[in-house]
């Protein structure tokens, strides 16, 4: 991914932040036809590897599983706020019309060679763990053994692990960092009155890129 330096997005620790906040990724690899593209709830085991490992799984009626080897690099996309930013928003539009607009965004890609995993027990903890983590934000968490256990069987049956040691991490976050200051705040006060779907957020990020600016050059 290129990153220039301006848009480099964090420490592991943000980047982990990011993954856990926005876990459905884009999985891509190299399938025995050229590319497959498939998304995939993940979660990363902190305790596996230096840099962690991606767990989720596939229907096994999926032949992605089947591609996979030690020579096949996957690269698993996470994508965080993002938003369309309009030149209207900037003060220097009317002050000298050399304004264009924008997209910013925040992606952390996670790359490692991804291998299957046909182990019932092993899918099971899998499965618990997903749905224990996401359950927890509802009032009456659902939980895999509340489902008939014969009913559990043949969905285990049905399914085949992924998991993808991660050798190297990439972020981006593209905040504006390369517009002026008075066009950075007026996008600021555009995104904050702005309807669309993570407008707030991405407002949020301009702020703190603003606010991290000002800290490294006070003057």
């Amino acid at each position: 991914m290129y990153v220039p330096a301006r848009h480099r997005f964090g420490d592991d620790e943000a980047l982990f932040a990011l993954m856990a906040a926005h876990p459905l990724g884009g999985w891509v690899c190299q399938g025995a036809g050229g590319l497959v593209a498939n998304h995939v709830p993940f979660f990363v085991d902190r305790t596996r590897g230096p840099r962690g490992t991606l767990v989720g799984h596939v229907s096994r009626a999926n032949d992605v599983w089947r591609t996979l080897g030690a020579a096949v690099p996957s690269v698993v996309m996470f994508q965080g706020p993002q938003a369309y930013v309009t030149p209207g928003w900037y003060p220097g539009k009317a002050a000298h019309g050399e304004v264009v607009p924008t997209w910013n965004y925040v992606v952390v890609h996670a790359h490692g060679v991804a291998r299957a995993v046909d182990d019932r027990d092993w899918l099971l903890g899998v499965l618990n763990r997903l749905t224990d983590e996401h359950e927890a934000r509802q009032a009456l968490p659902w939980r895999v053994g509340d489902a008939p256990a014969a009913y559990v069987d043949r969905l285990l049956r049905a399914v085949v692990g992924i998991e993808i040691p991660i050798d190297r991490l990439e972020g981006r976050l593209k905040a504006s960092q390369d517009e002026a200051r008075p066009d950075r705040e007026g996008t600021v006060r555009g995104l904050r009155a702005s309807t669309c779907p993570w407008a707030q957020a991405m407002a949020g990020l301009v702020q703190r890129a603003l606010d991290d600016d000002a800290a490294a050059d006070p003057g």
